[in-house]
C-alpha cells in the first residue's frame, strides 16, 4: 500500500481503476465496493486508486455540525489497506476545492493525475461543485475521456442494510454488538497510555489511561464496557469505564480507563489499540469506595464469565 497525502503527489505508472468516497468506517457496503475495485483491477492489470478527502466534507461545509467520525484518518487507511487497495490519495477538503467545477475534477483529477482507466461508483453519488454532477454526467465525460464507470447497483447497496450514519448511531447508544455487525469486526479506539491518579491502584484495581489524541474521533456512550488489547502479542481482556468518574471526581473531564484482567505489566508511554464487546452498565456515582468496589468486583465477574463462553 502507499499514501499520498494530496492528489498532486500521486504519479501514475499505469492506469487505474479509482473509487471514490470518505468511507468512514469501512463497512460492509464499502467493503463490497473495495472488492470490486481491487477485482476489476486485478483483472484487467491496472493499479487500484482510493481517492479519499480529509477533513470529511461535513466538517468544511457544516462546521456547526460537530461531527465525529468511526475512525481517524490513519485508521481508515489502514483499513482500507486491508481490503486490497494498492494506492490510497487522501486528499485535503476545502471550501476552495469544493467549488471545483465537475468537469475540472473529472479531467485534472481523475484523468490526468490518476489516469483512470476505470471508476467506480455507487449509483447515488454526486460530485462536482455543489454536487451538481450525477452519474449520468460521469458516464458522459467517460466518453469523452476514454474511461469506463462501474456503477454499484441500487439494489447492491440497499443489500446491505448499513451506513456510516447507522454505525455512529449505535456506537453513541453503546450497542457493540450491532456495531460489530456493521463492522466485521470490533470498534476501536487507539491513544496512548498516560499517568492517571492512580485511586484505581488503592482498591486493587489498577487501570490504563488511554488519551486519544484526535478530538473528532468517536467514543462510545458513558459507561462500563467488556474491551481487549493486543499486549505483547496476546490478546488481553479488561474492563473498561469510559466518563469522568463521578464517584472520586468533580472536573467532569471524560476520561478512558481499562483495568486489563490478570495482566501486571507497564504500559505506561505505549500505544494501545482498545476493543469494544460488550456494555455492562452505566457510569454510576456510588456513596463510597467500597460500593465502587463492589460494582466493579461484578463486572470482573462478568467480564470474566464474557471470556469463558468466547471460549
Amino acid at each position: 500500500m502507499k499514501i499520498f497525502e494530496n492528489i498532486a503527489s500521486y504519479k501514475a505508472e499505469k492506469g487505474a481503476v479509482v473509487t471514490i468516497g470518505t468511507f468512514d468506517g469501512v463497512h460492509q457496503g464499502h467493503q463490497k465496493i473495495l472488492k470490486r475495485v481491487t477485482e476489476i483491477a486485478k483483472q484487467k492489470s491496472l493499479t487500484s486508486v482510493l481517492l479519499t478527502f480529509f477533513p470529511h466534507p461535513r466538517m468544511v461545509l457544516q462546521p456547526d455540525s460537530d461531527l465525529k467520525l468511526i475512525n481517524t484518518i490513519e485508521e481508515r487507511q489502514l483499513l482500507i489497506a486491508a481490503n486490497g487497495i494498492e494506492n490510497i490519495v487522501t486528499h485535503p477538503f476545502s471550501l476552495e476545492f469544493a467549488r471545483t467545477s465537475a468537469h475540472d475534477y473529472v479531467k485534472n483529477i481523475l484523468v490526468d493525475q490518476l489516469n483512470a482507466a476505470v471508476v467506480v461508483i455507487g449509483y447515488d453519488h454526486r460530485f462536482g461543485r455543489n454536487r451538481a454532477a450525477s452519474i449520468n454526467e460521469l458516464e458522459e465525460y467517460g466518453k469523452e475521456f476514454n474511461f469506463k464507470v462501474v456503477q454499484i447497483s441500487k439494489k447492491d447497496i440497499e443489500e446491505v442494510t448499513v451506513s456510516s450514519t447507522k454505525i455512529r448511531n449505535a456506537i453513541e447508544s453503546g450497542d457493540m454488538e450491532t456495531t460489530r455487525n456493521y463492522l466485521n469486526r470490533p470498534f476501536s479506539v487507539t491513544g496512548d497510555i498516560v499517568q492517571g491518579k492512580a485511586i484505581g491502584r488503592t482498591i486493587n484495581y489498577p487501570t490504563a489511561n488511554l488519551k486519544v489524541s484526535k478530538n473528532y474521533k468517536l467514543l462510545p456512550k458513558n459507561g462500563v464496557y467488556i474491551t481487549s488489547s493486543i499486549i505483547d502479542g496476546i490478546v488481553v481482556y479488561g474492563m473498561t469505564n469510559i466518563g469522568v468518574n463521578p464517584t472520586i471526581s468533580n472536573d467532569l473531564k471524560k476520561t478512558i480507563e481499562t483495568y486489563y484482567i490478570d495482566f501486571t505489566g507497564d504500559l505506561y508511554h505505549t500505544q494501545m489499540e482498545l476493543f469494544f464487546h460488550k456494555r455492562l452498565r452505566n457510569e454510576l456515582k456510588f456513596n463510597s469506595m467500597e460500593d465502587l468496589t463492589a460494582a466493579m468486583k461484578e463486572d470482573e465477574l462478568n467480564t470474566r464469565t464474557y471470556v469463558q463462553q468466547m471460549g
